[in-house]
């Protein structure tokens, strides 16, 4: 570090000591809603008063997976009760699309449909009943078309919604070839939805002069202003897209709310009364995008000890009918594949297989859980070929192994924040990892039907957007002549607590406590040009740019005190609701009043962009990423041999959130993410009939973890650690890492197995892990052992 940054993190030392004792960052504060939550009087989209003369519209979907659509009679469904209108593609003023990058997503299909559930056309109705009831009444005509269902399918057709990738480095061919052990082999990864408890919902209000006031359950605002804008063919300014808070986003709300916020607007804009489309779970399952799930092919050369020396892999997206997101989606998994370990020599493809199935998106992780598992299991395997504990072989290829070298990622980033060696020590003591493996083959050995299993797997993961450009962010400040203070940002407050975290960093910056502040509805008519909250830059991008705006306030404050009072602007402290000026304790509003009688400007615009980011998609080489957040987690499950049920009977989990903006809810985040997870890669399993149709579309049938599943002893604690990079107070990103510590669960499921065989078979375990899928690795590890094999 050169001496300009040396001097820089001592004087940020030295403020935070000084002003420890009221400092609003760093404490466990509320969730800036929870107590609206707690009461039900927190406003979703569906609660806010319905404007007279609103119109509830409904989807009229495809029964058919790929197919000509020849002929569809409306007749039925304009008839029906309540019914105002039918609208077609062909009623569309504007673009039919809404595509996030390439535009091959049509808002109501056109000619062809390419999955079971594809709107078709808008119905409006006077109740949502109703509309949802005339729009089973549409008799559609089809011809059909052959359909691609799974990645292996695709990768078969070479059907790909993009070009594949390819990341390489060293010489993969010549380091496998000399390797003394190889391992090949293939992992199937299914995919997740979403399960946000609020449901897609947008409700249009036309305004005059051809405008648009859209209220929208969404991550992304600017993106469905463009899309809304685009579908109505006017400019962006017409279109005003609001969002106070989602309920629950996880991805599934970035891209794919557009959809239902073009067609309530085209709707609106036809009839020129508001319009609501609310989606019932059944629907929105069966229309929307899930986790991608992957297919992997892999090969890796090894060495005694248990070095990896070379390795391949080739991964399938299934990215159903259109490209969406899985662009990006793919890039981030190539990008994870090496998750917490140096891999000198690699080949590492990726392609978005084309199916007949909802167009697959953004979900908590975007695609780096999917790239990091792979190597886990890899290492899972070496480890159990060498009849060695995979933590040992983890440790032995983490990243700075032997200390101090290897430490550039394949994709050219040099890693200069590495905690992985130290978080897992901490985290293999803590847990008393190595006697609990004793005891528990101990266990196994005495226990010829329930069997234990134990893990412990690391994370690093990467933050910021791949696209260098997303990494930017707007804010305003708006200081009241009382002394209050109300922050508005780009990002969008999805149960997450980012309006708490940015609230933190406004009121830190004014000496105010949080009493004295208020966040906004995210809106473009506010915020302009905003990035999705994704990508776990949330807190870091809005942060950042409420913080710019709330200095230049306090800027503004303490040259206006200093006026008045004497003494150097530098020597200004703003603490306790209070200004302290050359011996002067003001009241923030007493001089927020003497300001404003002075003219002294209150409120200010705040903007943030990422610094030393950039990419080259052409090579897949660049420093895509401003740091890294590490983790570990141990996992201790049971598993019935016999039924093939299991119970996760501990979980404990170390995650790297930097100097941490708000505990409370950074260790809320990562229980959730830990759950969540784990839900994803045992419980959650999307299946389609042969015809295509997602038959897991409720709760009947995709089985989301419950508080059953969760351990009953659950210790979760965050790693003591400061980001080396100018973070918003040296704090860390914690939406989506955390969500890579349940590798631990499968893992511990993959142990329990491997114990049947003693140890001597690797477990053919795909994800996720449900009680058939653990009886069919059961069975052909006793298979294997009864073969001599």
């Amino acid at each position: 570090m050169n001496d300009a940054g040396t001097a820089l993190l001592k004087n940020e030392a030295a403020t935070a000591a000084k002003d420890a004792g009221w400092a609003a960052v760093g404490k466990p504060h509320a969730h800036e809603s929870a107590v609206l939550h707690v009461l039900g009087q927190a406003n979703y989209t569906d609660d806010i008063a319905e404007l007279q003369g609103t119109l509830h519209a409904a989807l009229g979907l495809s029964s058919k997976a790929h197919a000509k659509l020849l002929s569809l009679d409306l007749t039925a469904v304009r008839a029906a009760p309540g019914v105002v209108a039918v609208y077609t593609a062909a009623d569309i003023a504007g673009t039919n699309d809404c595509g996030p990058i390439i535009h091959d997503d049509p808002i109501l299909a056109d000619g062809l449909v390419q999955y079971v559930g594809q709107p078709i056309f808008v119905v409006v109705a006077a109740s949502h009943d109703q509309a949802r009831r005339a729009a089973r009444l549409a008799v559609a005509g089809y011809q059909e078309l052959p359909a691609i269902f799974t990645p292996q399918q695709a990768k078969a057709a070479e059907a790909y919604v993009l070009p594949p990738m390819r990341l390489q480095r060293g010489d993969y061919p010549a380091r496998f070839a000399q390797a003394p052990h190889v391992l090949k082999g293939q992992l199937f990864v299914g995919g997740q939805e979403q399960f946000y408890l609020e449901g897609q919902i947008a409700y249009a209000m036309p305004k005059e002069d051809a405008g648009m006031h859209v209220l929208c359950s969404t991550q992304h605002p600017s993106e469905m202003q463009h899309v809304v804008a685009h579908a109505l063919g006017v400019h962006a300014h017409k279109i005003q897209v609001e969002c106070r808070r989602m309920g629950g986003g996880f991805g599934g709300k970035e891209s794919q709310s557009a959809l239902w916020a073009a067609a309530a607007s085209i709707a609106a804009s036809k009839l020129k009364r508001p319009v609501k489309l609310r989606a019932d779970r059944d629907d929105d399952m069966l229309v929307t995008g899930k986790r991608h799930c992957f297919y992997y092919e892999y090969e890796v050369g090894y060495d005694a000890a248990g070095q990896i020396l070379a390795a391949r892999v080739d991964m399938t997206l299934r990215a159903g009918y259109s490209a969406d997101l899985s662009g990006p989606v793919a890039t981030r998994a190539v990008c994870h594949f090496d998750n917490a370990y140096y891999l000198s020599d690699v080949d590492i493809r990726a392609a978005c297989g084309k199916t007949n199935t909802q167009s697959n998106t953004a979900f908590r992780g975007f695609g780096g859980p999917q790239g990091a598992i792979a190597i886990e299991y890899i290492i899972d395997e070496i480890a159990r070929n060498l009849g060695r504990d995979a933590l040992d072989i983890r440790r032995l290829n983490f990243y700075g192994q032997p200390a101090g070298g290897r430490n550039v990622t394949p994709y050219g980033q040099e890693i200069v924040d590495n905690v992985i060696v130290e978080l897992t020590a901490e985290l293999e003591r803590s847990s008393a990892y190595r006697a609990r493996r004793a005891a528990i083959d101990a266990y196994n050995a005495a226990s010829p039907v329930l069997k234990k299993g134990l893990a412990l797997t690391p994370l690093k993961f990467g933050i910021a957007f791949n696209v260098t450009h997303l990494n930017q962010a707007g804010a305003l400040v708006h200081v009241y002549v009382d002394g209050s203070v109300l922050v508005n940002h780009g990002g969008t407050e999805m149960g997450q607590g980012i309006n708490t975290k940015v609230m933190q960093v406004v009121a830190h910056e004014l000496g105010l406590d949080m009493a004295h502040l208020r966040a906004t509805a995210t809106d473009t008519g506010k915020v302009a040009n905003t990035s999705a909250t994704a990508a776990s830059t949330g807190a870091d991008l809005n942060g950042k740019a409420a913080q710019d705006a709330a200095r230049q306030i306090r800027e503004r404050l303490a040259a206006f005190a200093v006026k008045l009072y004497g003494g150097e602007v530098a020597a200004v402290r703003f603490a306790a609701n209070a200004v302290h000026v050359n011996g002067h304790a003001v009241p923030f509003a007493e001089l927020v009043q003497k300001a404003y009688l002075a003219r002294v400007q209150l409120w200010s615009d705040g903007f943030y962009a990422t610094p030393g980011l950039h990419w080259d998609p052409k090579t897949m080489n660049g420093h895509p990423f401003s740091y890294y957040a590490y983790g570990a987690a141990v996992a201790e499950v049971v598993v019935d041999t016999l039924t093939g049920e299991w119970k996760l009977l501990r979980a404990d989990a170390l995650y790297d959130a930097g100097q941490s903006l708000n505990p409370a809810i950074d260790l809320g985040q990562v229980e959730g993410a830990f759950i969540q997870g784990m839900g994803w890669l045992t419980t959650e399993q999307l299946w389609w009939n042969p015809a295509g149709k997602l038959m897991t579309h409720a709760p009947s049938t995709y089985k989301i973890p419950g508080v059953s599943d969760c351990p009953e002893d659950f210790r979760v604690r965050l790693f003591k650690n400061r980001n080396v990079e100018d973070s918003i107070h040296r704090s860390k990103a914690v939406g989506e890492p955390p969500l890579l510590l349940p590798f631990s669960v499968f893992f511990a499921i993959r142990d329990a197995i491997s114990s049947v065989g003693g140890h001597r078979v690797n477990p053919p375990l795909n994800a996720p892990a449900t009680s058939e899928e653990i009886l069919r690795a059961i069975t052909a590890v006793e298979a294997a052992v009864a073969a001599g094999i």
